[in-house]
């Protein structure tokens, strides 16, 4: 894997970003729009919110792996990505390449991230608005972890949002200072598109969720494409889940060999 893909995977993993186990494709079937009927009227804006809440999956900790197509401006590589999180605390990443060598393990965390890049022999430290010079600065670890989990947004479950029905589904959407959202969601009330824009910096960042699986009582996305851009960087992200486990013991391992070197 080249050099200066995984570095550009390490921004696109920070713009983006009981029993559960490898998904066997078991789908939940998505029932068609005129099926689902959900009063829409003003009054009713607050319970609808919670209703959509409602669906979120409910989780201590997360465990994941997806076979992983990464796009970065034209040049594309075929990665395995680990996943684990540990709900409001933690975000570890490890990408793998076809050959079984390890080339980015990465730890967020509320208010910083360390990276470090296996085949440069280097690390970085920083606080987490390090990100900000890649992304909106309304993104937050929060919204990395909903993201990612396939939940909804906190920050935009809020009664200043826009929440309308069109074709039979809800739509989300207003703005955060310069960020405008958009949020598709299916008949099961699952988001199926987040949709996030800064036109004033030339910002864009775009999830699709594939078909939901159960786990546990609820749904998780059986897989997702991530499509980012921030100037003239272009980057787009397809996992498939291999597996998916809830509520499991999980560890976030993280050591910087002496022969690291730290960049800024």
């Amino acid at each position: 894997m080249k050099r200066n893909i995984l570095n550009s995977l390490i921004l696109a993993v920070f713009a983006t970003f009981a029993v559960g186990c490898r998904p066997k494709k078991v789908i939940i079937a998505t029932p068609s729009a005129s099926a689902e009927k959900v009063e829409v009227s003003a009054d009713k804006k607050p319970e609808n919110l919670t209703l959509l809440k409602s669906k979120d999956l409910p989780f201590n900790t997360l465990s994941l792996k997806g076979k992983a197509s990464l796009d970065v401006n034209g040049d594309v590589n075929n990665v395995t990505m680990n996943i684990r999180i540990q709900k409001d605390k933690k975000i570890w990443v490890s990408v793998t390449g076809l050959a079984g060598i390890e080339g980015v393990r990465a730890v967020i965390t509320p208010d910083s991230l360390l990276l470090r890049n296996n085949l440069q022999k280097t690390f970085t430290k920083k606080p987490f608005n390090y990100i900000y010079g890649f992304t909106n600065k309304q993104v937050n670890f929060g919204m990395l972890q909903a993201v990612l989990s396939g939940n909804t947004i906190n920050d935009f479950m809020v009664e200043k949002s826009d929440l309308v029905q069109e074709n039979g589904v809800w739509v989300l959407s207003g703005n955060a200072q310069d960020l405008a959202y958009r949020i598709l969601f299916n008949t099961l009330l699952k988001p199926t598109e987040v949709n996030l824009n800064d036109a004033k910096n030339a910002q864009a960042f775009k999830v699709a969720y594939g078909d939901y699986t159960p786990i546990n009582s609820s749904l998780f996305p059986s897989s997702l494409k991530i499509n980012s851009m921030a100037g003239a960087k272009k980057i787009n992200i397809s996992i498939e889940f291999i597996k998916i486990e809830s509520n499991v013991a999980v560890e976030f391992p993280f050591s910087v060999p002496k022969n690291f070197e730290l960049v800024n």
